[in-house]
């Protein structure tokens, strides 16, 4: 991705509508013919049919009001931050609201999203249904407006977009990074992850982000990585961790830092650890470790990413349960969502995925 589309906010938004018009042309060819779209082949006719399958099965869940459930009212399908991974499997297989395949559930998606921002706080929250804290599905929700703004019909989700961005300033910290809850106190790495990719989507689409927030998020990253290229919880101390290094090395590319021995010294930490972390039935945190993962190893390219997304890819489809939804330890909507978006990579819309 480039920067040029993040002053302009029309620029942005045609861009966005532009792309998605292109993936609805793409995604009605032939499985055959999709397979052959400049994506080395990776994105081979079962890839598309389990992505199918999938986003299925999330429709076949989704409730009027636009949140999922598992028809006996447990799971997480209301939590937003659930719910906007929801929407982003959609948006990047091609739908728009009300427009594709799944354009009418897309569309619920916004309406549920854009209903839970609070007017007086900007703060993205259905507070019956927070969980792990509540930043984690503000920075979701503010990601996924910040991709489908443009495409939607609501007049107000640039003024929703706005706030929402303007909650996640107000909240940053004095060491350069945020916690569960929006005030500024604390900080740990993975919700940090979180609110840089919020940024970066919002700033794509037109939203105005400080520079200096920006800058402040860089050098709390940095400052949680270890010597031996992984990244810890917290800058207290701590192990480096699998999934932490993913999203680091994603947040860091998505402040615009592509090289240097950071990211070098990451992708070696991922590479020495990637064994012990391709097992959904080993890892709590396999389809979370994976979101960013994927997106890692799809800026880096070349053999390293063909290998790494080849892996991934057989084991998902392997893990696909008959009714097309996948299952971890956290909720079904969540995992199926993830492994749309994960199987989606090489031919993703979403332009927070765009290299």
């Amino acid at each position: 991705m480039t920067n040029n589309l993040a002053r302009t906010g029309t620029i942005s938004r045609r861009d966005l509508i532009g792309r998605s018009i292109g993936l609805l042309t793409a995604s009605a060819l032939p499985a055959a013919a999709v397979a052959q779209t400049g994506d080395d082949g990776l994105y081979t006719p079962a890839v598309s049919l389990a992505i199918d399958r999938g986003l299925s099965s999330l429709v076949a869940r989704q409730i009027a009001d636009g949140s999922f459930g598992d028809g006996r009212g447990t799971g997480l399908g209301r939590n937003v931050a659930v719910v906007s991974l929801a929407g982003l499997a959609m948006l990047s297989r091609g739908s728009l609201p009300d427009r594709g395949p799944h354009g009418a559930a897309l569309d619920r998606c916004v309406d549920y999203i854009a209903d839970a921002c609070e007017d007086e706080t900007g703060f993205i929250i259905r507070r019956e249904s927070v969980s792990r804290g509540a930043m984690y599905g503000h920075g979701f929700a503010t990601l996924f407006l910040a991709e489908v703004y443009g495409t939607s019909d609501r007049k107000d989700l640039q003024r929703k977009l706005n706030h929402a961005v303007d909650l996640i300033v107000r909240s940053q910290n004095s060491e350069g990074g945020w916690r569960y809850e929006p005030e500024p106190r604390d900080a740990d790495l993975s919700v940090t992850i979180c609110q840089m990719m919020a940024l970066r989507a919002a700033r794509n689409a037109g939203t105005f982000v400080p520079g200096e927030t920006i800058e402040r998020a860089v050098d709390y990253v940095r400052r949680c990585q270890n010597p031996d290229g992984g990244f810890m919880y917290q800058l207290t101390g701590g192990e480096s961790r699998f999934p932490l290094t993913a999203g680091a090395i994603v947040a860091l590319q998505n402040a615009g830092r592509y090289r240097g021995k950071e990211l070098d010294d990451g992708y070696d930490f991922l590479s020495n650890r990637a064994g012990h972390n391709f097992s959904p039935q080993r890892n709590n945190y396999f389809f979370y470790a994976h979101y960013y993962s994927v997106q890692a190893l799809w800026q880096r390219g070349g053999s390293e990413w063909k290998a790494w997304y080849e892996q991934l890819r057989d084991i998902l489809l392997s893990a696909q349960l008959n009714d097309g939804s996948w299952l971890d330890y956290t909720d079904r909507t969540y995992a199926t969502a993830m492994a749309c978006i994960i199987l989606n990579t090489p031919r993703s819309l979403l332009p927070i995925f765009q290299r």
